[in-house]
Formats: C-alpha cells, sequence, structure tokens
C-alpha cells in the first residue's frame, strides 16, 4: 500500500507526520479538523495546477490558462481563486508563503474556494484556523505554519499520486486519528478488513445504488465501490462506477465523508441530518427512497429514540410484529429502517453489537427485541449473520456482529439461515486486533458460498431457530475450540443486562397497578 513519491518515504508515513507536526503523535487526533481540510486543499491545488499545465501546453503560458479558467470554470474539476504572483509557481505557493495573520488568511483562502464551488461548501469552510478560546488562539499561527510546511513537502497532483492511493493515505490517516480518539472513534471509522468483508459479500454490480444511513467517513461506501471495480476487472470492458449514496448527523463528520469521497474520485451523494428521525433519500411522492445494497455500522445500543418515534413514523419503515425493540438499543430499529431502503431484491450487511444476535431470547417474558429479531427470520429475510473476533473497533473490546438481510433469498436458502462464527480468525494488533487478509478471503468465501466447515460455519433451519428461541448468534451453534466450550462474557453480560432491565420495567408496570388498585400508596 505504501507509496514513496520522491523522498524514499510512503505516502502513509508522510501524511502522518504531517499530522504530527502540530503537537506530536498525541495530540494529532485533537487536530483532525484542522489537518483533514488541509491536506485535502493540497490535493485540490495540486491537481488544480496539472490542469492548467495541461491548458497552458495548449495556449501557450499558464498565465493565459489562469485567465481562460477564471472566464469558465467548466474547464476543470473545482475552480480555486489562487493566483500566485508569479503564474509559473505552484497554486499552493499561495498557502506556504503566507507569514503574517496565517490563521485569518487561510481561513479566507479556503472560504473563497468553497464560495466558487458549492460542492466544497460546508466541507471546508467550515473550520475557523483563527479561532479563540477565552482569547487563546486554538492553533497558534507558528504551530499552523509548521503544519503548511510539513504538507508542502510532497506533492498530490494527478502524475504524483493515483486517487486510490491518495485514498488509502487519507483512510490511514482517519484510522490513525481513530486510534487516539478513543470511545467518539467509533462514530466516524469502521475497520477497514470489516468493510472488505461487508463489500465484498455484497456483490455490488457497475452503476448500482449504493445506500448508508450512518455513514460516518464514507468508508463503507468507498468499499463498496473498490470491491465492485476488483470484481468487473477483466471481464468487462467498461465499468460504469457505483452510485453513493450516504446521510451523516454530525458535521464534521459529514465534512469528512465528503472529503473522502472527493479524494478517492468517486461521486457520492453525502447529506446531513439524523436519518432516524429526517431520512433525507426520498423519492418524488416523499416516500422513503429504495436502493439496490445497503451498508451501515450504527452506534450500537442508542437509546435516544422513544416507542413514540417508532409510533410516528411516516415511512411504514416498523412494520407490524416488529416495530418499537425497547428503549435500551436501537438496533434492531435501524434494521427496520434499512429494510426499508431496499428495492424488492436488494441486500444488505450492517455491523450490531453481538446482543443484538440473542437480546431476550430464552426469557421467561416477552422481549420486544426478541420479537423484532423473529419477525426477521420468519419473514426469510436473514441470510447470513458472522460473528467478528474481539477488540477490532475502536470505541469497544467487544467482538461485534454483521448481520446480512436478502430480500430475495434464492431457493436453495429459503428457511435456512448460515451462521459463521469467526471469533478466532484474527492476529493481534496494537492497539487493536485485525483479520488478516487470508482471513478475509476465508470468510468472504465461506459466506458468498454458503459454506458449512468445522468450527467455523454451519447452516441452521428456522425450525433449530425457534426452538432456541430466535438466538441468531452463531458462538450458540458452532464451538471453535475446546477453550470456547462457553459462551463469550460479554455475550452474557448483555443478557443478563437485558433481563435486568425487563425485570425493572415488570416491577413499575406492576407498581403502577397496584397503585390504582389502591394497594400501595
Amino acid at each position: 500500500m505504501g507509496n514513496s513519491n520522491g523522498n524514499g518515504k510512503s505516502l502513509e508515513s508522510w501524511i502522518w507526520d504531517a499530522a504530527c507536526s502540530i503537537r506530536g503523535a498525541k495530540d494529532a487526533p485533537k487536530y483532525k479538523d484542522y489537518i483533514l481540510p488541509l491536506i485535502f486543499t493540497k490535493r485540490l491545488c495540486d491537481v488544480f495546477d496539472d490542469e492548467l499545465h495541461r491548458i497552458a501546453a495548449e495556449v501557450g503560458s499558464r498565465r493565459k490558462a489562469f485567465q481562460l479558467v477564471r472566464a469558465d470554470h467548466k474547464l476543470v474539476r473545482f475552480y480555486l481563486p489562487l493566483v500566485p504572483d508569479d503564474p509559473g509557481s505552484p497554486v499552493w505557493s499561495v498557502i506556504r508563503k503566507l507569514s503574517d495573520r496565517i490563521g485569518e488568511s487561510l481561513t479566507t483562502h479556503l472560504r473563497a474556494i468553497a464560495k466558487e464551488n458549492p460542492l466544497l461548501q460546508g466541507i471546508i469552510d467550515r473550520v475557523d484556523f483563527n479561532a479563540t478560546t477565552h482569547g487563546q488562539r486554538d492553533l497558534e499561527d507558528d504551530r499552523l505554519s509548521n503544519l503548511i510546511e510539513a504538507i508542502s513537502t510532497k506533492r498530490l497532483g494527478l502524475e504524483d499520486v493515483e486517487a486510490d492511493i491518495i485514498g488509502k493515505s487519507y483512510e490511514y490517516l482517519i484510522r490513525k486519528f481513530a486510534e487516539g480518539g478513543g470511545q467518539s472513534a467509533g462514530e466516524f471509522y469502521t475497520p477497514p478488513e470489516v468493510g472488505t468483508i461487508m463489500s465484498r459479500v455484497l456483490q455490488p454490480e457497475p452503476g448500482m445504488e449504493i445506500y448508508d444511513p450512518t455513514c460516518g467517513s464514507g468508508g463503507l461506501l468507498v468499499k463498496c465501490e473498490i470491491a465492485m471495480e476488483e470484481r468487473a476487472k477483466g471481464r468487462m470492458r467498461t465499468i460504469a462506477p457505483l452510485k453513493l449514496f450516504g446521510q451523516e448527523y454530525i458535521p464534521e463528520t459529514w465534512a469528512m465523508a465528503n472529503m473522502n469521497m472527493i479524494i478517492h474520485d468517486m461521486e457520492g451523494q453525502i447529506e446531513i441530518g439524523d436519518t432516524f428521525k429526517n431520512p433525507k433519500f426520498r423519492d418524488k411522492q416523499g416516500k422513503l427512497r429504495t436502493f439496490d445494497r445497503a451498508v451501515a455500522n450504527p452506534m450500537w445500543n442508542q437509546d435516544w429514540f422513544t416507542e413514540t418515534d417508532y409510533d410516528n413514523d411516516e415511512f411504514d419503515r416498523f412494520p407490524a410484529g416488529a416495530g418499537f425493540p425497547g428503549k435500551s438499543s436501537a438496533d434492531w430499529g435501524w434494521v427496520q429502517h434499512i429494510h426499508a431502503s431496499l428495492t424488492d431484491r436488494g441486500r444488505a450487511a450492517v455491523v450490531l453489537d453481538t446482543g443484538a444476535a440473542s437480546r431476550g431470547s430464552g426469557n421467561a417474558g416477552k422481549n420486544k427485541e426478541k420479537s423484532v429479531r423473529q419477525w426477521f427470520v420468519d419473514n426469510d429475510i436473514v441470510e447470513s449473520v458472522l460473528y467478528l473476533p474481539e477488540n477490532l473497533f475502536y470505541n469497544t473490546t467487544a467482538p461485534g456482529i454483521v448481520l446480512f438481510l436478502n430480500k430475495a433469498k434464492p431457493e436453495g436458502r429459503r428457511n435456512r439461515v448460515l451462521l459463521v462464527n469467526a471469533s478466532r480468525m484474527f492476529e493481534k494488533g496494537d492497539p487493536k486486533n485485525f483479520i488478516p487478509e487470508d482471513g478475509i478471503r476465508r470468510i468472504v468465501e465461506t459466506l458468498i458460498g454458503w459454506k458449512e466447515e468445522e468450527k467455523l460455519s454451519c447452516i441452521v433451519e428456522h425450525a433449530e431457530l425457534q426452538k432456541n428461541d430466535y438466538n441468531i448468534s452463531p458462538s450458540r451453534y458452532i464451538h471453535t475450540g475446546e477453550a470456547e466450550t462457553y459462551r463469550p462474557i460479554a455475550e452474557i453480560v448483555e443478557e443478563l443486562n437485558a433481563i435486568e432491565e425487563e425485570a425493572r420495567a415488570t416491577d413499575k408496570a406492576l407498581r403502577e397497578i397496584l397503585r390504582q388498585l389502591g394497594v400501595e400508596g
């Protein structure tokens, strides 16, 4: 994956060193909202330079090229209103030569670029490099100058680095920020090997529409495009790109996703806002828009949504028999949104907490989350469940599952579900474990081929799932070795929490009945 681009250092190392130039590696993640747009702008400047060179070769000089693109912005991908004193100098030199009031001037330049390019508005002009807190600059000019100089040492033009290489390096930087981001990192980053498995198993075809309702930095959408291109290579003369659609709740992360798309040279429509309460993608009649494929890693166990939110839904996302999964976790609420966002032959891959596969099963009373899970099984929409290794994700050590949905399961897979337990398929990493390439390949082949393999996978009839009270956790059915004849502690704790919550709810309901009867004051 490395690309030296001139000075022997890989692009990933250079891009990380630049990020660390502010205050070192420890503090780099704190400044990601400054660093990411600045590296993105360097790429814009160098690509703009390449385009000016191309035009200058036709019209005779860079000065004429500047005049032409100023008159007709359609001659270039993004028009940048940055003109060096010497037209022969790089466009980035306008920023590199800033020596006074650097934060203020840089902010002005980025806002001017955004003003000329509607696609960049709200993305690179949202950061104030001159911002202060209680009179103290958040990023002093001398440190900002160091960052600009560090970024200046490499060209990121079209001939220096291909879109997929700069894209991978940009994702590398996002991953490094995630490593240092603690709990908040999971809000924008899914481990790349998990995204690769999801995208390869879904087998997107050229031209398909792909949707991520909780897209974070857009990494899962990017993975789908890469998986489609890898699969189509050699069997198609021309490849129509995927149409990528995402929605993200957090403004800074929404901006990150947009930059990620552009820097990968991919076209995507990323909307901002709360998908659950206000899904932005709708058809002409105002109904929920549907897609060929969906991928998502929603925040696990969100407790933001009430039963009223489900009852008042105007998009028919929560069918009778499913609906409200309980206040403590919206995992199956997101699955219902994704299911409603698929075409009749649509497929999806959703990362969920392991507890979503088993909570409520085996309990004496009725459990709302289990009822929703049962609805999906009984309606034959669940195609496969993948149990992941522990300590892959940046905001938790819990393993997680990937739920694969298929609204048009092949005849041979009807009334059955493939369960895959990949809990042991990892290598130790620092700070996180990872699934090696041969493990990714084996998991993908197992899921696509629906293959049964001892201590890895098994096909389970619906009747057996019913017998086990709709517990669809692979760890329940597949023991990976003697050391794992016991169920994972995290899963047991999840179930205990669910039982305790049920008990509290029952107790509260009973007290209310007694109060109404006047038995208890």
